[in-house]
């Protein structure tokens, strides 16, 4: 993988819905935006664990935690194209960047949102873990 993924990057992915997961399917219905929250080197084993984020047009659910995403960023993180957006941040994918089966080896990186947007979205990540979920793509 030739990609170094960092956080708030925004990539093409093939995000599982945790909800899609629970029902036993394996591959996520379509590519979309997806934000890197985190990016980190394992120490023992070298490589580069991530957790990504859903982008989606759709309104959020009540009850779940999303963060709306301005025009400003949409543009920083190259999804001009986007009228209104939202982060979904109660629920990550899991996935292993050099064994992964989902990611392309040269995978474009759309673009970045700031750090100041990038913090926000990981405090409420955070947060969310609580009761957040996490779906493995290592299988």
């Amino acid at each position: 993988m030739s990609v170094e993924f960092l956080p708030g990057q925004v990539i093409d992915y093939p995000y599982l819905w945790a909800w899609q997961h629970e029902r036993g399917e394996t591959e996520g219905r379509k590519v979309r935006p997806s934000c890197v929250i985190v990016a980190i080197r394992g120490a023992k084993d070298g490589l580069t664990h991530l957790a990504l984020l859903a982008i989606t047009t759709q309104p959020p659910q009540a009850g779940r935690v999303s963060i709306e995403v301005s025009d400003i960023e949409c543009r920083r993180a190259g999804l001009s194209n986007i009228r209104r957006c939202w982060i979904v941040a109660d629920e990550y994918n899991y996935d292993i960047a050099e064994r992964s089966f989902h990611l392309e080896p040269h995978s474009k990186i759309h673009g970045r949102f700031s750090k100041a947007f990038v913090m926000k979205i990981a405090t409420a990540f955070i947060e969310a873990q609580a009761s957040g979920r996490r779906v493995s793509r290592l299988d």
